[in-house]
């Protein structure tokens, strides 16, 4: 559409340089002719008034009048009746009127020439380096005309193609990685299941303790399957932009509350020591999706465990008033994140290290999270020490009452 927008506005341009080159190939002859005739008639007045003199002379020296025909044979050159200064002077003129016309379409042509040919070659080597699938490169121009600015409308079209082309790699290169990501992450699981399963076919598990932590480690692992499944699945939804929120009315302190408590009780079971504070008064409500809050508090949880490298491992939950905001600030005391990578934690597939790409992992958690906390017009952020653990914060802005 931008292109038939461009080439359209071209061809107008075009028709207004060639009905200004028309208008003036009309008018000049016009303006030359009417000073021809002027000039003529001017010239032709004099040369009568000369004729008028030399008939009076005539008449006074011969004392006799002179018919017509001895008249024009006496005074003009006798083939044309044209007297001779007057007949000499229209061959000057029209030799002028025709250079003037020459030069005057000559200089039209280069004109027009000099502002569509050169443009148009300009042009026609963008669109074939486009055609060789060629964007690297720029289309100077330097004129101020209307093809000049078309050239230009040419270019800006070219850097947004070159854009829309990088992006497009980018997103490819992010789907690859996607997959692959996803399919080493369901391999890992799959893999003690198959593991323990066999485990119980061959009859190791012979004692109730071992069948039962054999069952409940297979239970575990698919559940980390069922969570990458929901995540990939939550993703594609985010790349659709329809992610289904139903915001509501939440009291701050009961919805955290039951949203630990669960957490707790997990936390607890995988050895970890587990706090949270709520600073936060009764009555204060957020609007917000009870299901995308919890998915983010899931989310920043899941990787601090995830990455722990502790022996205490600990996590710890604050809920704090922060005048037109609630801030929830959730700590653990892992391997932390460096400095230079820190702010990159919530991009897509970013991973601060190496390691952490062998603890598993799709790379898309904090992006999740960071798209769920701004579509409820809140923030989100980050600060770390290596070696001693990192905090994520994040703010959702209160509800008030409007009073009319």
């Amino acid at each position: 559409t931008e292109l038939r927008n461009t080439i359209r506005e071209f061809f107008m341009k075009l028709k207004t340089r060639l009905f200004v080159a028309f208008a003036a190939i009309l008018i000049i002859p016009i303006m030359l002719m009417t000073m021809v005739m002027l000039t003529v008639g001017n010239r032709q007045f004099k040369a009568l008034e000369r004729y008028a003199q030399k008939y009076q002379i005539y008449q006074e020296q011969n004392g006799s009048d002179m018919d017509e025909d001895t008249l024009a044979d006496e005074f003009t050159d006798g083939s044309s009746g044209i007297v001779p200064e007057f007949r000499n002077f229209l061959y000057d003129m029209a030799a002028i009127i025709i250079i003037i016309l020459v030069v005057t379409a000559a200089i039209l042509m280069l004109w027009i020439y000099a502002g569509i040919s050169v443009p148009l070659n300009k042009l026609r080597n963008a669109t074939h380096k486009i055609a060789e699938g060629n964007l690297n490169f720029t289309m100077e121009v330097t004129g101020d005309d209307e093809i000049s600015d078309l050239c230009r409308d040419f270019e800006e079209m070219r850097k947004r193609l070159l854009e829309s082309t990088e992006q497009k790699l980018a997103f490819d290169q992010e789907s690859k990685e996607l997959l692959s990501n996803i399919s080493h992450d369901l391999k890992t699981p799959l893999t003690a299941i198959k593991g323990y399963v066999e485990g119980i076919m061959d009859g190791v598990a012979d004692t109730p303790e071992k069948m039962d932590r054999y069952i409940r480690t297979i239970y575990n692992k698919t559940n980390d399957m069922d969570r990458l499944i929901n995540e990939l699945n939550f993703y594609s939804k985010i790349e659709a932009n329809r992610i289904p929120y139903t915001f509501n009315k939440i009291n701050v302190k009961n919805y955290f509350e039951d949203c630990v408590e669960e957490m707790g009780i997990e936390l607890e079971s995988k050895g970890f020591a587990f706090s949270y504070t709520n600073e936060v008064t009764e009555d204060v409500e957020v609007i917000a999706d009870a299901e995308q809050i919890k998915r983010v508090i899931n989310n920043i949880i899941s990787n601090s465990v995830k990455y722990m490298d502790k022996s205490d491992p600990r996590i710890d939950i604050r809920v704090k008033d922060v005048g037109d905001f609630v801030q929830i600030e959730i700590e653990d005391n892992g391997r932390g994140i460096g400095t230079k990578e820190l702010p990159n934690i919530f991009e897509r597939f970013y991973r601060a290290d190496v390691s952490r790409h062998s603890a598993g992992g799709s790379g898309i958690g904090l992006s999740i999270v960071k798209k769920i906390i701004e579509d409820h017009g809140g923030k989100i952020w980050a600060s770390s020490t290596l070696g001693k653990g990192t905090v994520m914060y994040f703010v959702l802005r209160k509800y008030q009452e409007v009073l009319l």
